[in-house]
């Protein structure tokens, strides 16, 4: 069942069995702020058990491009295009948000996302390898965010 992120009213519905569920909804309520904001867009997410597909996407693009494998189990999953870009989360139970932008037409940014929720640990498979910044929000708290570019086609 799919749950449209309300950013005015910040709710943990789908994200209960994270131990910092309520940074993890901040942070997805902050993704839907920003989508409204900048395309008036609005931020729906599914169960990641219902979109396998999108999240295995995104496993993909991680294994290819970086040898990286998420430990923490995926949550809730969205996929969807705005002006010519595909953008594809995941919500993982552990904190962990990651992004994929991909720009359809050749020749435009593509690049995988990492945010951790405010209170989480970095994990294992990130912490060797991304440096994050700091940013503040005011739905989520502090957010670390780190980023990589896409070199292969997906």
């Amino acid at each position: 069942m799919s749950y449209v992120v309300d950013f005015e009213n910040v709710s943990t519905t789908g994200l209960e069995s994270s131990p910092v569920a309520e940074a993890l909804a901040g942070l997805r309520a902050n993704e839907a702020r920003y989508f409204k904001n900048k395309y008036d867009h609005v931020f729906t997410v599914e169960p990641a058990a219902s979109v396998p597909e999108t999240v295995e996407y995104v496993h993909r693009i991680l294994r290819e491009d970086r040898d990286i494998a998420i430990g923490s189990p995926a949550l809730e999953a969205t996929s969807f295009e705005v002006e010519g870009v595909r953008w594809t989360y995941v919500f993982y139970a552990s904190g962990l948000s990651i992004n994929v932008l991909y720009t359809l037409e050749d020749g435009g940014k593509r690049a995988v996302g990492f945010k951790l929720s405010d209170g989480m640990d970095v994990p294992e498979e990130l912490a060797e390898r991304f440096k994050f910044v700091r940013q503040r929000s005011k739905l989520a708290g502090t957010i670390r965010g780190s980023y990589f570019v896409i070199k292969g086609e997906y």
